[in-house]
C-alpha cells in the first residue's frame, strides 16, 4: 500500500506545479483520474475486523500496571478466552476493541507484554510472542503492535491435538515430507525419510506406501518442534510432553482416499494436499463435496526450476478460482505469511494456503512447521459439548492383537464419551446382530488415558474377545441406542466425475464414514438417467433407495 500511497501523492504534487491553466486543468483531470485508481494517501492507522465477544481473540490497547481487582478480571477473562480457543487464545497488545491499530512505544510495549505473563502464569498457561510489527503513527516515537499466543492444555486433557490428512496423486512425496516432519531429519532424495513409514515388504520393494498409517508430530509451549526422535535423544517419552498439541498425519493412499478423507471431516480436521499432476482436480472435488477446507502444498521445488514452480503455483489459483470451487488462494513465502495463513484459514474456508518446500533441501519446511504450530483447532468447544451429550459411538478403524493384551481396535470416537470398563456393543456381524464387550482400557497417540471424548482418536483394549468377529466398519455403542441395521436407504448424491451414465440398476461403492460397501441404484428420483458432461463441473440429483 506504500507503493500506491507514494503515486497518488506524485500525482498531485505533479499536478499542482504545472504552469500554464492549460496544463493545470489536464494535470488536475490525471489527479482526478489517478485519485479514482489509487486510495488516497492518509496516517490514520489500519483496522482489524471489530472483537469478536465470543472467539478466542482478545484486542488489549494496553496492559500497563493494573490494580489488583483489574488483574483478577483480566485473569478470568484469559480463562474464558481458552476455553472458547479449546485452549488457546491469540491477544492482539496495541488495538482497540473496534480494531484500530494504535500500537504502544516500546515502554508500554514491555509493561504490557510483562502483564501478560502473569496473566497466563495465574491460569497455568505460556505465552508466545508471535510477531511485532510497527504501525503509521503520527509522532516521532515508532508504536508497535504484539500478536500473542496463549496455549494451556484443558485440566481434562492431556495435550491438545489437531488431525491432518494428507492426499495426493502417487510420487508427489507424501510419505516422504510426513518422514520429514516426524522424524526431524531431511529426505537423502532416495526417499530414505519414508521407510519408517512402511509396514509391508511390498512397500519396501516397491518404495511406494499402500496402507493407512498416523504419525505425531509435536510442538512444545514455545512453538518447538518435539518429535518421537527428540524425545528419545533428552531420554523423555513423547507422551510425556503435555503442554503441546500433537498432530496426527493420516497418509491417504490412491486405494483408501475417499474412506479416510471422510472419516477425517467427521473429524473436524483439515486436509495437507500435496500437489500432484493428473489427479488434482478429482482431489480437489472430493475435498469441496465432503467440504474440508483443504491447503496446499507444493512438493520436490529442489527438482525444477524457479519458473517451473512459479508456473505450477500459477495453475493452481487459477484452478482455485474457477466458479466450481471459489477459492482465495494464498501464497506463503515467509513466517508473517505462515502465521496470517493459518488465522485466516481458520476464520474463512475459502481461504487455500499455497506452500512450495523441498523434503531434501529443507526450503520453507519451517514455514510449514509455523503454520501447523499456530492452526487452531476448527471446530469450537460448543460442538464438541454437544457431541458428548449424545450417546457412545465408537468406528472401527483397525484391528490389532497385541500380546499380554489380546485385541485391540483403532479408531474415532463419533459422539458420547467412553470410559475405562464401559460396556458396549459392537457390530453389526454376518447375522446383523450386535455383542456386548468391556472396553479394558484406553490409549491415545501412545499414552494410556482413562476418558475419551467425541471427536478424539483412540485405540482400545478389548481384552480376550474373538478377533474373528470384528472386522473394519463396524462400529461400537451404547446399548441403550439398540441399534439396528439397514439393506436400503436414501442418498441424495453429487456427481463429480463419471465417465459413463448412472441410472437403474447401475453398481456403485458406497462409503460412509469408514464403511466401504457395495450397493445397486434402484431408482433416481424425478429422473431415468443422469449424466456428467465435460463442459459441467458437476450435476446434482437426489436419488431414490439404493
Amino acid at each position: 500500500m506504500d507503493s500506491l500511497f507514494g503515486t497518488a501523492a506524485a500525482a498531485q504534487k505533479c499536478c499542482s506545479g504545472a504552469a500554464s491553466r492549460k496544463t493545470a486543468k489536464t494535470g488536475s483531470k490525471k489527479c482526478k483520474s489517478r485519485s479514482a485508481r489509487y486510495p488516497k494517501a492518509s496516517n490514520n492507522p489500519p483496522y482489524l475486523p471489530p472483537e469478536a465477544e465470543e472467539g478466542n481473540i482478545e484486542y488489549k490497547l494496553k496492559l500497563v500496571n493494573p490494580t489488583q481487582y483489574r488483574f483478577e478480571h483480566l485473569a478470568t477473562q484469559m480463562k474464558w478466552r481458552l476455553q472458547e480457543g479449546r485452549g488457546e487464545a491469540v491477544y492482539q497488545i496495541g488495538v482497540e476493541d473496534n480494531g484500530l491499530l494504535v500500537g504502544l512505544m516500546e515502554e508500554d510495549m514491555k509493561a504490557s507484554l510483562k502483564t501478560l505473563r502473569r496473566m497466563a502464569e495465574r491460569v497455568g498457561a505460556d505465552i508466545t510472542v508471535l510477531r511485532e510489527r510497527e504501525v503509521d503513527y503520527d509522532s516521532d516515537e515508532p508504536h508497535r503492535i504484539a500478536e500473542v499466543l496463549i496455549r494451556k492444555v484443558p485440566d481434562d486433557q492431556q495435550f491438545l491435538d489437531l488431525r491432518v490428512a494428507v492426499l495426493g496423486n502417487v510420487d508427489s512425496g507424501k510419505s516422504t515430507l510426513l518422514g520429514v516432519l516426524t522424524q526431524g531429519e531431511l529426505d537423502n532424495g532416495r526417499g530414505r525419510a519414508r521407510l519408517n513409514l512402511f509396514r509391508h515388504l511390498h512397500e519396501i520393494q516397491t518404495g511406494r506406501t499402500s496402507s493407512i498409517s498416523i504419525e505425531i508430530l509435536g510442538f512444545d509451549s514455545r512453538g518447538e518442534v518435539r518429535t518421537a526422535a527428540l524425545c528419545v535423544s533428552d531420554k523423555r517419552r513423547l507422551p510425556e510432553e503435555r503442554r503441546f498439541p500433537v498432530i496426527t498425519h493420516m497418509f491417504i493412499s490412491m486405494i483408501a482416499c475417499k474412506v479416510s478423507f471422510w472419516e477425517f471431516e467427521e473429524g473436524m480436521s483439515v486436509t495437507l494436499y500435496a500437489f500432484g499432476s493428473g489427479t488434482t482436480r478429482e482431489h480437489l472435488g472430493l475435498a469441496m463435496a465432503l467440504k474440508v477446507p483443504i491447503f496446499i502444498v507444493v512438493s520436490k521445488v529442489d527438482l525444477c526450476a524457479k519458473g517451473t514452480v512459479e508456473r505450477t503455483v500459477r495453475q493452481l489459483e487459477r484452478i482455485l478460482k474457477q466458479p466450481g470451487c471459489n477459492k482465495v488462494p494464498m501464497l506463503v513465502s515467509s513466517t508473517d505469511d505462515a502465521v496470517t495463513a493459518a488465522q485466516k484459514f481458520a476464520q474463512s474456508p475459502s481461504i487455500t494456503p499455497i506452500f512450495t518446500l523441498s523434503s531434501v533441501s529443507g526450503e520453507s519446511l519451517d514455514l510449514l512447521k509455523v503454520f501447523f504450530n499456530i492452526l487452531p483447532p476448527l471446530s469450537n468447544s460448543k460442538e464438541q459439548e454437544e457431541l458428548m451429550q449424545q450417546l457412545t459411538e465408537f468406528q472401527v478403524d483397525e484391528i490389532y492383537t497385541v500380546p499380554d493384551v489380546g485385541t485391540v481396535v483403532g479408531g474415532t470416537l463419533y459422539s458420547g464419551i467412553c470410559r475405562e470398563g464401559e460396556q458396549l456393543v459392537v457390530g453389526p456381524t454376518d447375522d446383523g446382530k450386535f455383542r456386548e464387550l468391556t472396553v479394558c482400557s484406553i490409549q491415545r497417540n501412545r499414552s494410556g488415558c482413562r476418558v475419551l471424548r467425541a471427536g478424539q482418536a483412540a485405540t482400545l483394549a478389548l481384552g480376550d474377545f474373538d478377533r474373528s468377529l470384528l472386522r473394519k466398519g463396524m462400529v461400537m455403542v451404547s446399548p441403550e441406542m439398540n441399534p439396528t441395521i439397514c439393506w436400503r436407504f436414501e442418498a441424495e448424491i453429487v456427481l463429480l466425475f463419471h465417465a459413463k451414465t448412472l441410472h437403474k440398476g447401475f453398481q456403485v461403492t458406497v462409503h460412509v464414514g469408514n464403511i466401504r460397501q457395495t450397493a445397486t441404484v434402484e431408482a433416481l428420483q424425478g429422473k431415468v438417467f443422469l449424466v456428467l458432461t465435460r463442459s459441467s463441473l458437476r450435476s446434482a440429483a437426489p436419488a431414490g433407495s439404493c
